[in-house]
């Protein structure tokens, strides 16, 4: 569905924005991690969340211990302590998932 706005000097067509309800609050972001040995997870997180959050999340799913997992993104490894946010995980991202 597409809104006419009136309000452009061309007055194109443009898609209605989604809204939260609530004043400050964030959208969940959707991330994918696989191992490449068959376990694929898809998480539902907030981008003020940590990436210790993020493997707790990861761990309850998979079966495996939070500490024994290693997130990484090319040769990039993820901290525990740094948020999503800081390193710029967007919603529908890949992440590898491997283990120590």
């Amino acid at each position: 569905m597409f809104v006419y706005s009136p309000t452009s000097s061309l007055a194109c067509l443009q898609k209605p924005r989604a809204t939260n309800k609530r004043k400050g609050a964030t959208a969940m972001l959707e991330i994918t991690c696989n191992d490449r040995l068959g376990k694929k997870v898809r998480v539902k997180c907030n981008p003020d969340d940590t990436i210790g959050d993020l493997k707790k999340l990861i761990a309850a799913q998979t079966g495996t211990r939070y500490d024994k997992i290693v997130l990484k993104k090319w040769y990039t490894i993820y901290k525990d302590n740094i948020k999503l946010a800081d390193y710029e995980i967007h919603d529908g991202m890949n992440i590898e998932l491997y283990y120590q």
